[in-house]
């Protein structure tokens, strides 16, 4: 039920593309809960709601941000988009009665990431970059294979990619992206030197 209303509010609110987006995400972050054996409801839920707030004017995405109390750095005053994330959560939770935190964190965690953050969030975080509307370069797909092998190895390669994107772009780079790509980097090599201990 809450996702026919979802999907209505969606096709009022946004653009047909990028509700195709949306539905694509869903559907790989689905997939991928399934493949790593993780109930697939909180992640499926979470990715149709991780761009609800996606066309929000930039005055109305600071303006809900300041009001929950959330850190607004330098970085996202210069591109008050990178809220949207954060501020999809709060839509999700006041207008769609979303209390789980495991999907709010997901719907928050999309853009950015966060160090530490769960298998949840980490999926959501995967398909939104990969989704097969994405494109069908030789990097993306091989991402999406490493995607089903080794989740902390998708999230920092993952980063890397949309890092190197965003360097030959004038915009500001928010840290955190940086501090979530080298905390699964670290986890990645941590697994590694275990296996190898352990073969």
């Amino acid at each position: 039920m809450v996702r026919e209303q979802v999907i209505s509010w969606l096709a009022e609110n946004i653009k047909a593309s990028r509700v195709e987006h949306i539905l694509r995400v869903e559907k790989m972050a689905t997939e991928l809960a399934i493949h790593y054996q993780l109930e697939p409801e909180n992640t499926a839920q979470a990715a149709l709601m991780h761009d609800l707030a996606k066309y929000f004017p930039a005055h109305k995405l600071l303006q809900m941000a300041s009001t929950e109390g959330l850190e607004v750095d330098e970085v996202m005053i210069s591109n008050p988009h990178l809220l949207h994330a954060d501020v999809s959560a709060i839509v999700a939770r006041d207008k769609f009665g979303v209390e789980n935190k495991e999907i709010l964190q997901a719907i928050a965690n999309h853009t950015l990431g966060r160090p530490g953050m769960g298998q949840v969030c980490c999926i959501v975080f995967l398909a939104d970059s990969l989704e097969p509307g994405r494109g069908n370069t030789p990097e993306l797909q091989a991402l999406r294979q490493v995607s089903r092998k080794n989740i902390a190895q998708a999230v920092w390669q993952v980063c890397d990619y949309s890092l190197k994107f965003l360097v030959n772009s004038p915009g500001m780079i928010h840290p955190r992206m940086i501090t979530t790509r080298n905390w699964f980097l670290q986890k990645w090599k941590s697994q590694q030197s275990i296996t190898h201990v352990n073969p």
